[in-house]
């Protein structure tokens, strides 16, 4: 799993980079996707565009072509 585009529906990822320069990369980042952060991959449309995720406590739905600039690892939730 490199982006975000290619994150199964119901798994979370956390955020490494984003890629991308100027406006696009900065309206990412006013969206509250910053490195560091955990997302969640809620639903994909039928065609696969947009894809509707949760990330900071709010749904949110992005294109398939901005969650390819959004670079993930998957989210490992450790229990004790």
């Amino acid at each position: 799993m490199n982006n975000l585009k290619e994150v199964p529906v119901g798994e979370k990822a956390r955020v490494v980079k984003i890629h991308g320069e100027g406006a696009v990369r900065r309206r990412i980042m006013d969206m509250g996707i910053t490195r560091g952060v955990e997302i969640f991959v809620r639903k994909v449309a039928p065609l696969g565009d947009p894809i509707e995720i949760t990330v900071r406590g709010y749904e949110l739905s992005l294109r398939k072509a901005d969650a390819e600039s959004i670079e993930v690892e998957k989210f490992f939730l450790y229990m004790r």
